[in-house]
């Protein structure tokens, strides 16, 4: 009889140690780079007070159909966090003398109750960079800029779509849509690349919106390619063109940093269609292995302030990075296996003194293993050799005595004798090399 008490929770997973180590690396890298660029970590907690989560200004109606919900010993209400967006605006919120523009980056696994897929766990890590203060849209330049020296260190090759919601409103106000239809016209027309002209009008007519508006709308993007100057031609009330002049700037920054031809102007690009004031985009690969995201963000400068609700306004701007997902595009490009170690140390009969000899080497920062079960030595090798490990260090009483120890390159299938007093030198040469 099948034992329930060993089952994963439906919508999480156990991450063995080959996979994590992956995942570990691309958390160290995106590090690296958001500490680049002058971000500095924060870290919240899972936990947060349902009100906090259930706020009007959060994540919305859907979202909240997700949330964890919990009461602690003291009948307080409590849930677990679904993003990491309002527990950032709760840290602003205590601590008003924080020096503005504050930009943070955080990595940690956050929680929604929803339907599980491939690629969709209840249970996953989101990696945020915010700037929380400036209405410069420098900043988004400075996001998208950090985005692709991440994924170059990542080595995936990526564009980003950009657009604004300012202009995408705009264009949807003087083509006749009312307010209260803007939301279902936005969500069917960012199906336009997948389903086509034809394919916008269906779901449109699905959607019960008014038959001229449907006529209006399809007639226009018969029209041809949409480019910037078109709109700034065509539409000429202020809320365009103020959202047509944010992403000429925008752009204009992003050139100086050498990365012409993968930014995409996508003017139907919409994102979260009550959170994003200004600028929006999506980050996906060149070579398309992967339809969906692999990145988004966009300004959004009044849901803090909301939320807040103190008088203050807290203009700002963020990315987020899925690390599952960026695991999947790795493992579509073969990605070489990382390795626990580099070392193994074996001792043969010699276990206080390779104990030392591992330390010595691990103060120089290498990755070591010391053999710890006292097999014998054919055994000791064949476990580095299935564990992908570079090198096997032999350290019996005869090396002990010599002052040498028996390196054996486990790729090469040779051994040498290295001096002692050396071995941590030419280990890190060949190493490096």
């Amino acid at each position: 009889m099948e034992n329930e008490v060993l089952k994963t929770v439906k919508g999480t997973k156990d991450f063995m140690p080959q996979e994590q180590m992956q995942r570990n690396w691309i958390r160290r890298t995106l590090e690296a780079v958001f500490e680049t660029y002058g971000c500095k970590p924060l870290e919240t907690p899972m936990l947060q007070h349902y009100e906090l989560l259930a706020s009007k200004y959060g994540g919305g109606d859907e979202i909240l159909k997700e949330v964890y919900r919990l009461s602690d010993q003291g009948d307080r209400e409590l849930g677990l966090r679904y993003d990491l967006t309002v527990p950032l605006t709760k840290v602003v919120g205590m601590n008003p003398e924080m020096r503005m523009p504050f930009k943070r980056y955080e990595i940690g696994k956050v929680f929604r109750d929803g339907p599980v897929k491939t690629g969709r766990l209840r249970e996953f890590i989101q990696c945020d960079v915010d700037i929380v203060g400036t209405t410069s849209v420098l900043a988004e330049a400075e996001l998208l800029s950090m985005a692709f020296a991440a994924f170059k260190r990542l080595g995936l090759d990526v564009y980003i779509e950009v657009n604004n919601r300012k202009l995408l409103s705009g264009v949807l106000q003087e083509l006749g849509v009312p307010a209260l239809r803007a939301g279902d016209v936005m969500l069917s027309l960012d199906k336009l690349e997948k389903i086509g002209v034809d394919g916008v009008r269906d779901d449109l007519r699905e959607r019960n919106v008014e038959e001229p508006l449907v006529l209006a709308i399809t007639s226009f993007l018969q029209e041809g390619v949409i480019t910037l100057d078109l709109l700034a031609e065509r539409f000429t009330t202020p809320l365009v063109q103020e959202g047509i002049r944010e992403l000429r700037d925008m752009l204009a920054y992003v050139t100086g940093a050498g990365v012409e031809g993968k930014l995409r102007f996508s003017p139907f690009l919409a994102r979260g269609l009550g959170i994003y004031t200004g600028t929006v985009y999506e980050i996906f690969l060149q070579d398309g292995s992967m339809t969906s995201s692999i990145g988004s963000g966009g300004r959004y400068d009044q849901i803090i302030g909301r939320l807040l609700d103190d008088g203050r306004e807290y203009p700002a701007v963020g990315i987020s990075f899925g690390l599952d997902v960026i695991l999947a595009a790795l493992a579509n490009r073969n990605a070489e296996e990382q390795k626990a170690a580099d070392v193994l140390v074996i001792p043969l009969g010699t276990e206080a003194s390779s104990l030392g000899l591992a330390n010595l080497l691990r103060e120089s920062g290498m990755r070591v293993e010391l053999e710890l079960t006292g097999r014998r030595l054919k055994k000791a090798l064949d476990y580095a050799n299935k564990e992908g490990v570079a090198f096997a260090l032999i350290y019996g009483e005869n090396e002990v005595n010599s002052g040498q120890v028996v390196v054996r390159d486990m790729r090469e299938g040779t051994e040498q004798p290295v001096p002692l007093e050396l071995v941590e030198k030419w280990l890190s040469d060949k190493l490096s090399g």
